[in-house]
């Protein structure tokens, strides 16, 4: 059993002043596999403190000392992949050889994008030649409070860290409690990297105890959330009474819109990519809208694909998906695929209960659902599971017209070899980022997105600009 009762406040790993302990469940297994610390308003003041005192040195540090120290960060996250990958993996049932390349692989690819942002960032530049004498300065927005998810701990934290490191801004960072593992590893490379004591910290908490005294904390003057919807809005109400800054990456329902001329692997892609990580990422393909004329072969398509995708234990090497994170997650996904059942959707692969031959771990079949409507629950709410609705439809317009009927808008997707339509349609999909023809959006690409999926951007310039105060100056001195 795995014992990290500490926090790292002020540059060195103290014991809690509330803590009291808390188990952290193996998906795989069911049983517990670590004890943390849940701290409490003491332990909140005393790294908020910490971070407040830091702050006035670290804005002042120039900006080329900051980027080494992630330079030095981002060397030892890649000497410590392996202990990484194993801490992830254990923590919220990634597969090991996924909790290597894109469980671990995006924290650094984040890490690397913001450190060449970060040397062509402009802290001061002109306002414009018709005001010589005017300056816009980008200045640490101040004390950041950073609340992370489990489903994607590293990708996560590293957007945060990485973006206030370059700005200027401390912080003191809330894991969740189901991925605290990989945090605190990662709290160790800070000390290692060695940015001055205060500059970052980690307090282990629920959403009710550390999370809601962070968030409404006077001496925070952001919050940086990523998770669910229902707890974004509530963060929201917490820090209005101290209007602190508050970005928030909240839940997902993408559409992914298949055209009859898209490209022959384009249902697969769709499949595999819903069924990734288990179905816990925000921005997965949750709705296959397949134009009338393809539908059936679609289906048919969608279903061989799910059939092969293998389920199994996360320390067993290959390509397979691993359990969902715990079993609150487990009995919702079972709630939702038995409600699309109810509501007369087809159930075309998949379905509740766990996979055959496993009665251990929080283990969800991979599900496809086909003639699935608008005004069912599973093409409304966001599963979080390895669950993909598929529906049908006749024309561009109706296409648009059903991804866009939704709370949500964080990413869409299309398949179509016309261009014309590709760029219509990525214009007038309301979200805030779109994908086209299985085409990866590039490193330091803006990540975010509107309605009931939040505000703010992450990632590359915009991510750091989030973390910044703009100042307008007039009279500057050219001398």
């Amino acid at each position: 059993m795995i014992e990290k009762r500490d926090f790292y406040i002020n540059g060195t790993w103290v014991a809690p002043q509330q803590g009291k302990d808390h188990q952290v469940i193996d998906p795989a297994t069911e049983e517990p596999c670590a004890v943390i610390s849940l701290g409490g308003q003491a332990d909140v003041d005393a790294a908020v403190a910490a971070a407040k005192k830091a702050l006035p040195g670290w804005m002042a540090t120039p900006p080329q000392e900051r980027i080494a120290l992630l330079e030095k960060l981002a060397a030892l996250y890649k000497e410590k992949s392996e202990e990484m990958a194993q801490a992830i993996s254990q923590e919220m049932g990634a597969p090991i050889d996924f909790a290597r390349s894109s469980q671990w692989g995006a924290g650094y690819s984040h890490l690397k994008s913001f450190i060449r942002a970060a040397k062509a960032f402009e802290f001061i530049k002109p306002l414009g030649e018709h005001a010589p004498n005017d300056r816009i300065i980008k200045e640490a927005v101040g004390v950041v409070a950073m609340i992370t998810p489990w489903n994607w701990p590293m990708n996560q934290i590293t957007l945060k860290v990485g973006a206030a490191v370059v700005a200027g801004c401390t912080m003191v960072l809330k894991p969740s409690e189901e991925s605290p593992l990989s945090a605190m590893l990662f709290a160790e490379m800070m000390d290692e990297a060695g940015f001055p004591a205060g500059v970052f910290n980690l307090v282990n908490g629920d959403g009710t105890g550390v999370g809601t005294a962070l968030t409404g904390h006077k001496d925070v003057d952001m919050v940086s959330f990523t998770g669910s919807t229902r707890a974004g809005i509530a963060i929201s109400k917490n820090a209005a009474d101290t209007l602190k800054k508050v970005h928030l990456e909240l839940g997902g329902k993408g559409a992914n819109l298949i055209f009859a001329d898209a490209d022959e692997k384009a249902v697969k892609r769709g499949v595999l990519h819903m069924m990734s990580n288990a179905g816990q990422s925000c921005n997965a393909p949750s709705r296959m809208m397949v134009e009338a004329s393809v539908y059936d072969d679609a289906v048919e398509n969608a279903r061989l694909v799910a059939e092969k995708v293998e389920v199994g234990a996360p320390n067993k090497e290959g390509r397979h998906i691993g359990p969902v994170v715990n079993e609150t997650q487990w009995t919702k996904i079972q709630d939702l695929i038995q409600k699309g059942i109810d509501d007369g959707a087809r159930l075309v692969t998949g379905g509740t209960g766990r996979p055959e031959g496993m009665n251990r771990g929080f283990y969800v079949k991979p599900t496809v659902f086909a003639d699935v409507t608008p005004d069912m629950t599973i093409a409304r709410e966001e599963i979080f599971g390895p669950v993909l609705s598929i529906m049908k439809f006749d024309t561009e317009d109706q296409a648009l017209e059903m991804a866009n009927d939704t709370d949500y808008g964080l990413t869409n997707y299309v398949q179509t070899q016309d261009g014309a339509r590709r760029n219509r349609l990525a214009q007038k999909l309301r979200s805030g980022m779109v994908e086209m023809n299985g085409e990866s959006r590039g490193a330091g690409s803006p990540f975010g997105g509107i309605k009931r999926s939040g505000n703010g951007r992450e990632g590359g310039v915009w991510g750091i600009e989030d973390f910044c105060e703009v100042k307008s100056v007039s009279g500057w001195s050219n001398d």
